[in-house]
This record gives C-alpha cells, sequence and structure tokens, in this order.
C-alpha cells in the first residue's frame, strides 16, 4: 500500500481488504461466486454461496476504530442500495433461492502482522 495521504490510499486499502475478506470467506467455507458485481443500481464487494443461502456481502474496511468500527459505515442508505443490486442479482440469474446479507468488518491494523477481520452473518435486513 502507498503511504497514508498519496492519492488512491482509500482505493488501495479497499482493494486489500476485498482480497483479505475473499480469502478469508473461503476459508470459512464460503464459495464465491461474483466479486466486484457491479450495475448501473450500484455494486456488491462479494457474492457468494454458504451452504444452500446466497451471501450478499459488503466488505468495510478501516486502518483503525477511531471513528467507529468499520461495518458502522453500512448505513440504512447503504443497505437499500445493496437490496436493490441483489434483487437484480437474483432476477438476472433466474434465482429463487434463500439469501442473506453479509458484512466481512476488517480493522487493518497498520504496523501489526495480522488484521483482525469479523463476518458478521445475517448483518441486516431488507424491507420489502
Amino acid at each position: 500500500m502507498t503511504e497514508p495521504g498519496k492519492s488512491g490510499f482509500r482505493i488501495e486499502l479497499g482493494k486489500w481488504g476485498e482480497r483479505t475478506a475473499y480469502q478469508f470467506l473461503r476459508r470459512q467455507g464460503y464459495r464465491i461466486i461474483k466479486t466486484s458485481y457491479r450495475t448501473p443500481l450500484g455494486e456488491i464487494d462479494i457474492i457468494a454461496r454458504d451452504k444452500g443461502t446466497i451471501a450478499f456481502i459488503e466488505v468495510k474496511t478501516r486502518r483503525s476504530d477511531d471513528y467507529g468500527p468499520p461495518q458502522a459505515s453500512v448505513t440504512k442508505g447503504k443497505q437499500h442500495q445493496i437490496g436493490k443490486v441483489a434483487s437484480l442479482y437474483l432476477k438476472r440469474n433466474g434465482l429463487e433461492t434463500a439469501c442473506r446479507f453479509d458484512v466481512v468488518s476488517i480493522l487493518a491494523n497498520p504496523g501489526r502482522k495480522a488484521a483482525k477481520v469479523e463476518l458478521i452473518k445475517d448483518a441486516f435486513q431488507i424491507d420489502s
């Protein structure tokens, strides 16, 4: 990663977080279907199958918890957007299956060897 304050650092941190989440989820037994699923409505970081359930996963990475844990930035507005993209994904793929919304929270811990990675299954619900 580039040094803090240099352009692109946040983008690099986000990409690093998504790679970290991908590896973590695979170790947890998730089968990754798609990463960085983009539509005109927005993006879902990771779509995966966890046993018989499709999980739409938002990855949030921060360098510190000074402003709260990473998952705190998954606002109601972001949840709504993810829900719209998830509905579109299911429709485009002709899927009528159980699904849920997970969050992978990553605290990068600069200067330390390991990041703190937390999986929050069924982190939020989408109102119909």
